[in-house]
């Protein structure tokens, strides 16, 4: 199963005297089972290009596919796309809006056609799989904090069993502890259910750290499409268009150019750690 775009292309205002191309001749497949991060500055197509990936936007030229079927061709059934493809929001509120947590997790399993026991099954099983403490199944969903909220909406997507996890700057506005916790969830997910699971963040060391293959957007386009490593061995073209690479690659590169035989190509703390430790013990 794959998720395949084939030579997209999507124009805001496409009608007026100034047309945004806001996607520009994307082609993608997104194979069963990757972790994969999107990354790119304010405005370079990852917000339209995730939306595309379970209709919600529609291509202006090129096609989507989802297991080898045109997700936009007569009679396909989006709904059941969705309930497959699942996208978690930036800001959590905007998938929230029952009495309480508990309600709302089971809005989207009843909305499948399920019954109220396999719903509550479901939502039981989402909630616990995020981390979420079953004190708090009642409370109002808008009483909880920013980590909370992000919880519940990831829950309230896998409550539906998605195949595919979208989720558009899930960290944003959390402190360190939590980022951590939400994408160590994530990731323990992902193993345990082989689910593909596609990250957007503007946090390099989150990419690097959890990720197995990244693509950078720029101006709409597909600017690198590869592993952590050699992304961010571009960290002086990605510098161009307004990103950079993990701070701990800058730190192996300083190392380097001052006369210390270290692998730069470290994108993580604990790649870090390891090289410099083995540079000690040669020593």
């Amino acid at each position: 199963m794959s998720i395949i775009l084939n030579h997209v292309n999507h124009i805001y205002d496409g009608d007026t005297e100034m047309p945004v191309k806001a996607l520009d001749d994307v082609s993608l497949t997104i194979n069963d089972g990757e972790f994969i991060g999107l990354i790119g500055h304010t405005g370079s197509g990852k917000s339209t290009l995730v939306q595309h990936l379970n209709g919600l936007m529609k291509p202006t030229s090129g096609g989507v596919y989802y297991n080898g079927a045109d997700i936009h061709e007569a009679g396909y059934n989006l709904k059941e796309l969705r309930s497959k493809v699942g996208l978690v929001f930036q800001y959590p509120e905007h998938q929230l809006f029952e009495v309480d947590v508990f309600s709302d997790v089971c809005f989207g399993p009843k909305n499948l056609g399920l019954s109220k026991k396999e719903a509550e099954f479901r939502a039981f099983e989402a909630l616990r799989l995020v981390g979420f403490p079953e004190e708090y199944f009642y409370q109002s969903p808008f009483e909880l904090s920013g980590g909370q909220k992000r919880r519940v909406a990831i829950a309230g997507v896998l409550a539906m069993k998605p195949e595919v996890l979208i989720l558009d700057e899930p960290t944003a506005g959390l402190d360190p502890k939590g980022r951590d916790e939400i994408l160590d969830q994530i990731k323990k997910l992902r193993e345990e259910t082989n689910m593909t699971v596609v990250l957007v963040s503007h946090s390099m060391e989150d990419v690097a750290k959890y990720v197995g293959r990244i693509i950078v957007m720029n101006r709409g386009k597909v600017m690198f499409d590869d592993t952590p490593k050699e992304v961010f061995r571009h960290y002086k073209e990605l510098e161009t268009v307004g990103l950079a690479a993990p701070q701990v690659t800058y730190i192996m590169h300083a190392l380097k150019e001052n006369g210390f035989s270290v692998n730069s190509d470290a994108t993580t703390i604990t790649e870090a750690k390891e090289e410099i430790l083995r540079l000690f013990k040669k020593k």
